[in-house]
C-alpha cells in the first residue's frame, strides 16, 4: 500500500500543477513540502505515466512528415508547408512565407547571413520578411556571383539589399558574374579588392540560406546569364550531376561533382557551405524532388523548409521526375 499511497500524492501534486494552474511554490505551501519535493514528484509524474504529453498538431501543419524527414535524412529540422497545388508557383510562395518566419524568429543578433541572389524562392522570402526590430544582424553577403543581363540584375541587387534593410544588416555584394568565361577570367575577376572582400566574408558566415535546383536552371537563373551551355550542362549530367546549390553541382548520393566547369564558378563552395552553423534549404515541387533527395545526402543541410507534396515523395523514395 505504501506505493499506492505515494503515487496517489503524486498524482495530487500533478493535478494541481497541470490541471489546477497552480505553481510550484503555491503547491508546496499548500501541502507543507518543499518546492524541491514538489518538482521530484512532477518528474516522478511523467515516468510513471500519471502525465503523459499529447501533441495535438494544429490544421495545416505535418508534424509526422516532418519527423519522417528528420529519420530518414538525418537532418536536424525540416519544415514542410501545405501546398493545395503541386505546382512551381503556389509551392515557391508558400515556401517564401514559411521561411520569412522562421528567419525573423531564429535570426541571432550579429548573425552574418550569406545568400544565393538567383532563386526566386528566396526573394519569395525576402518579399514576406517584416522590418526586424531585435536580432539585427551583421552583414548580408552575396554567395554567387551576380552580374549578368542588367535587365534581371535588379532583381540579384534587390534581393541582398531589401534583405539587410530588413534585418538591420550591411549589403555585401559580389560584383561578378557568377560564371566567368574561364578559369584565368575568373582569377582576375576575384583579384578585384571588392569582390575579394566579399568573398573573405565566406568563411564567417554563420547563417546560409540557398535554394536547391534541378540540373535546368530556373528561369530566373536563365534569363541572368549566369548559366552554363546546353553542351556544359550535358557534360555535367554525364558526370552524374543531379542537382546544384548555388551552381556548385553534386549527384544522387550527395556526393560533391568536380569538373572544369567549377572552376569558373564565383561563389561559395560546397566544402565552405557545410562548414556553416547553421544552413536553411528552400526547395520543392516534382522537378527538384530528385534534386532535394541528393541535397539532403551531401550533409550541407541543416533545416529544410519544402512543401507537403515533395516532403511525402522524400519520404515514400519516390524521386523520378517522370
Amino acid at each position: 500500500m505504501a506505493r499506492v499511497n505515494e503515487l496517489r500524492l503524486i498524482a495530487r501534486v500533478a493535478q494541481m500543477y497541470h490541471g489546477e494552474g497552480r505553481r510550484q511554490a503555491e503547491i508546496a505551501k499548500h501541502l507543507h513540502m518543499s518546492q524541491a519535493t514538489v518538482s521530484r514528484m512532477l518528474k516522478k509524474a511523467q515516468e510513471e505515466g500519471i502525465v503523459r504529453t499529447s501533441i495535438v498538431p494544429p490544421s495545416g501543419t505535418f508534424i509526422e512528415l516532418e519527423s519522417a524527414l528528420r529519420e530518414r535524412f538525418g537532418v536536424p529540422e525540416a519544415i514542410v508547408v501545405e501546398c493545395s497545388q503541386d505546382s512551381p508557383g503556389p509551392i515557391m510562395s508558400r515556401i517564401g512565407e514559411a521561411a520569412a518566419h522562421f528567419l525573423e524568429a531564429t535570426l541571432q543578433a550579429d548573425e552574418i547571413i550569406g545568400v544565393a541572389s538567383w532563386s526566386e524562392t528566396i526573394l519569395k522570402m525576402v518579399d514576406n520578411i517584416y522590418p526586424m526590430r531585435t536580432g539585427r544582424a551583421k552583414y548580408v553577403v552575396q554567395t554567387l556571383g551576380g552580374m549578368g543581363d542588367p535587365t534581371v540584375q535588379t532583381h540579384a541587387t534587390h534581393l541582398i539589399t531589401r534583405l539587410a534593410r530588413l534585418t538591420g544588416a550591411e549589403p555585401r555584394l559580389l560584383t561578378a558574374p557568377g560564371v566567368a568565361q574561364s578559369r584565368e577570367a575568373k582569377l582576375v575577376l576575384v583579384s578585384d579588392p571588392y569582390v575579394r572582400e566579399t568573398m573573405d566574408l565566406f568563411g564567417r558566415i554563420t547563417l546560409a540560406i540557398v535554394g536547391i535546383g534541378s540540373i535546368e536552371p530556373s528561369s530566373m537563373l536563365a534569363r541572368s546569364g549566369n548559366v552554363f551551355s546546353t553542351k556544359e550542362l550535358a557534360e555535367l549530367t554525364d558526370a552524374g550531376a543531379v542537382g546544384d546549390m548555388s551552381l556548385r553541382f553534386f549527384d544522387r548520393n550527395g556526393a560533391i561533382i568536380k569538373t572544369p566547369l567549377d572552376d569558373r564558378v564565383i561563389g561559395m563552395p560546397l566544402e565552405d557551405l557545410a562548414k556553416v552553423d547553421r544552413v536553411i534549404g528552400l526547395a520543392g515541387g516534382k522537378a527538384k524532388t530528385e534534386a532535394i533527395d541528393a541535397a539532403l545526402k551531401t550533409g550541407c543541410i541543416d533545416i529544410l523548409i519544402t512543401d507537403n507534396f515533395t516532403a511525402r515523395r522524400l519520404v515514400e523514395g519516390t524521386t523520378a521526375t517522370t
